[in-house]
């Protein structure tokens, strides 16, 4: 890759992968404007991982109390940390087992069309309103139980869906079910840990094991990709403590009906673009 390659795709994955606003989406884009050439799977994942690394730095704090409640788990200690451990865990069950199922039954080939992504994009976007104007803000990160940690489980399970945005859906169900916005978005970034730690692990040793190095442009793209999240994990917890998801609600939209435009014109290049972000879509969910 060149190095303007690498630069753009470190900030716009950077950015599109915490705010709630799709980073498949995007994906799309970059190719479809800037007429580059696939970066292919593994700098797909190395960004992903990237953006992995942010969100342990923003949340070292809460990281270390994860850390520490896992061992208290481990010892049989179910202290207020143990327990977050768990529900994160469990909220991470549904995503994995869609992901296995998306994997062997090949539905994830049928998923990558323009239209999809357009029209999951403009469906989240209404959901994320909704949720967000009418849902309750009552509740903490501490006040997480196994109803709603199932509940944002599944809806993360849905971010595999091409469009649909991790953080996005994950904090809409956590407003929908009464959470403050802050709070939905610092569980979101941490249940994003374990989901990208493993996919990430996961597609690494596949191609390591296939005798396949990770190229160092991968490496800078993923070591760039780390700054631009952090500036965006940042941005997102000031912005929420404000205001409401409406900007990121009115933004989806707009790429709704862009990418909907993109797909019904006719674009030539439109089909192309969706396979320059298929990896990162089967392999993260993004």
């Amino acid at each position: 890759m060149t190095i303007e390659q690498i630069v753009i795709l470190a900030i716009v994955q950077g950015i599109t992968e915490f705010l709630p606003i799709s980073s498949s989406g995007h994906l799309i884009l970059v190719p479809y404007f800037t007429g580059m050439a696939d970066q292919g799977l593994v700098t797909d994942v190395m960004v992903h991982v990237g953006s992995l690394f942010a969100v342990i730095v923003y949340f070292w704090r809460d990281v270390l109390s994860l850390i520490g409640g896992f061992f208290d788990l481990l010892r049989g200690r179910m202290t207020d940390w143990a327990r977050m451990v768990l529900m994160i865990l469990i909220a991470t069950i549904p995503a994995v087992a869609f992901a296995l199922y998306l994997k062997t039954s090949g539905i994830a080939a049928n998923l990558r069309s323009i239209e999809l992504i357009g029209w999951t994009a403009i469906i989240y976007a209404i959901l994320m309103y909704l949720a967000d104007r009418f849902g309750p803000r009552l509740k903490a990160m501490e006040d997480m139980r196994f109803a709603p940690a199932i509940a944002i489980g599944f809806a993360q399970a849905l971010a595999l869906i091409p469009g649909t945005s991790r953080s996005g859906v994950t904090m809409t169900a956590a407003r929908a079910l009464g959470f403050e916005r802050s709070e939905a978005a610092r569980f979101s970034f941490l249940l994003g840990i374990p989901a990208i730690a493993g996919a990430g692990l996961f597609t690494v040793l596949e191609f390591l094991e296939a005798g396949e190095p990770v190229p160092s442009d991968a490496l800078l793209a993923a070591f760039l990709t780390f700054f631009s999240a952090l500036a965006a994990i940042a941005f997102l917890m000031a912005l929420v403590k404000r205001m409401s998801f409406t900007p990121f609600v009115i933004y989806r939209l707009v790429l709704g009906v862009f990418l909907l435009w993109l797909a019904y014109s006719g674009a030539p290049d439109a089909s192309t673009a969706v396979d320059t972000a298929s990896a990162a879509i089967e392999a993260t969910g993004s």
